[in-house]
């Protein structure tokens, strides 16, 4: 009987145990500075795109989100000392991060482009970059596409640590441009009355070599378990229309793409 009881105390230890683990909280990596995706609001809140794609995501999952503020260079290596379990922050799958990262499926796609005075031509060719500085977020794939692409055009490349820093350089004429998300440049500064004066020129960049195959979210290397829900909570959130739903409060395209 006593051993029926031990065994009952411990199966209900373990029982407690699991669903403590449970209830553990999945940490999410962000960097608040990237509207539509991710910023601040007057109040202090994350509020965007990527902000509620991953509440919707743990809703579906039945987890405890608990979002984790990092600049962008910062998120992988974030990721990989286990502060954070994932990143949700407008990352592009691309072959170079799949050494360090493994990633979900995407939950968005869209094209780089420049952006410049109005008036201001680029060609296919991009040879009217000589001599321009052009501003880049430091880490992100923009970054490597601009040094490895538009330097030996002729292009002085300048990193910062946000967007939002190359925005104040670019009116401030100590830029002459930026290249990063079509949809980020088009919300975050276009739209605005920064941008005034200011518009898209030269074609549109998506070659997988720099731009990847979409927009995922990256979990630490072999950590298939939250790869696994992740992913079938997109799939879920696709299916039963919240993505939409989502995606038309900021969008009036289909930014998941084709």
């Amino acid at each position: 009987m006593k051993k029926l009881v031990l065994l009952g105390a411990l199966a209900l230890s373990m029982f407690s145990l699991t669903s403590i683990a449970d209830e553990k909280p999945l940490k999410i990596g962000i960097e608040a500075a990237y509207p539509p995706f991710a910023s601040k609001a007057p109040d202090g809140n994350i509020v965007g795109f990527d902000y509620d794609i991953g509440n919707a995501l743990c809703e579906e999952m039945k987890v405890k989100c608990t979002w984790v503020e990092q600049e962008f260079d910062g998120l992988i290596p974030a990721l990989k000392v286990r502060k954070i379990d994932a990143i949700l922050s407008s990352m592009s799958i691309t072959e170079d991060r799949k050494k360090s990262v493994d990633f979900t499926n995407r939950y968005y796609l869209t094209p780089a482009r420049l952006v410049m005075k109005e008036g201001i031509q680029v060609s296919e060719g991009l040879t009217e970059l000589k001599g321009k500085k052009i501003g880049v977020q430091r880490g992100s794939i923009h970054d490597r596409f601009a040094k490895e692409v538009l330097a030996p055009k002729g292009a002085t490349i300048v990193p910062y640590g946000t967007q939002n820093e190359i925005y104040l350089d670019v009116q401030a004429g100590r830029l002459d441009g930026t290249v990063a998300d079509a949809t980020l440049l088009e919300d975050g500064f276009l739209k605005t009355d920064a941008g005034k004066g200011y518009a898209f020129t030269g074609p549109s960049f998506t070659d997988p070599k720099y731009f990847g195959d979409g927009v995922g979210i990256a979990v630490r290397k072999g950590d298939k378990e939250n790869l696994d829900r992740i992913n079938a909570a997109i799939a879920a959130i696709r299916a039963n229309g919240k993505y939409k739903t989502i995606q038309d409060k900021y969008f009036n395209f289909d930014i998941y793409g084709q």
